[in-house]
């Protein structure tokens, strides 16, 4: 296959690097006038059509790669591998971008996750070995599509009791408990199911990972719920990948 030489996944990578690059300078240059913060709305704005492609992407890749949800280690073709590929470009992107624009305490916490992501997909891809685990992986950018809307909304001082907000918010909870919980505990078990088939650098870096990335989420979600479902003071919201 077409990924199998060594110029394919670097140029792949830097193609969706300076992909998402053209797309935040595009953003930053048409931010609307209602955003509370430019940076933000760039940043989160890239990260939702991320989002919105890669979530797409992975269920298709799913449902159409013959044999990837049966063998999520060695099973991939062109499509699921260069998604792997996009999706590290996201990451090298966003991470940069935060950096250099945004050296804050809540992107600290995201560089955690985007470290996390960084260390799979490379392997994933260095290896072409667990190529369809990442793909599973990235079914959670279902819901990523929701919560980084929401974000859009609050940055464009869109009222919480608005129509809309609140329908958003319905598909929000119900996304994150089908699309990221569900998706992280099917992780977690196939992991342990099959740690006798997985190396144990991998098994320990996956296990690492998977730790971080579920306290994240379960954070994630009791913020969600007291910001957007009970009458008290909102906390602060994070973006999630």
């Amino acid at each position: 296959m077409e990924e199998e030489t060594s110029y394919y996944p670097i140029s792949t990578v830097t193609a969706s690097v300076l992909l998402f690059s053209t797309l935040g300078y595009i953003t930053s240059k048409n931010i609307p006038s209602r955003s509370k913060s430019s940076w933000k709305f760039k940043n989160i704005f890239v990260s939702l059509l991320h989002a919105a492609t890669s979530g797409t992407w992975a269920c298709y890749c799913l449902l159409y790669t013959p044999g990837l949800a049966q063998d999520v280690i060695s099973s991939h073709d062109i499509y699921s591998y260069s998604l792997v590929c996009f999706s590290l470009g996201y990451t090298i992107y966003d991470c940069v971008d935060m950096l250099l624009f945004h050296r804050k305490r809540d992107t600290f916490e995201l560089l955690g996750h985007h470290t996390v992501i960084l260390v799979a997909f490379g392997i994933a891809i260095a290896f072409q070995t667990y190529v369809g685990y990442a793909v599973v992986a990235l079914v959670v950018e279902v819901n990523s599509v929701f919560l980084h809307i929401r974000q859009l909304m609050l940055i464009c001082r869109i009222d919480k009791s608005s129509a809309c907000f609140r329908l958003n918010g319905l598909a929000n909870v119900g996304s994150f408990i089908t699309f990221r919980i569900m998706t992280f505990a099917w992780m977690t078990r196939w992991l342990f199911l099959n740690k006798d088939l997985v190396p144990l650098v991998f098994f320990t870096i996956g296990s690492i990972g998977l730790a971080v990335v579920t306290l994240m989420t379960i954070v994630l979600f009791y913020r969600l719920l007291k910001s957007d479902f009970k009458r008290s003071t909102a906390l602060p919201t994070d973006k999630s990948d």
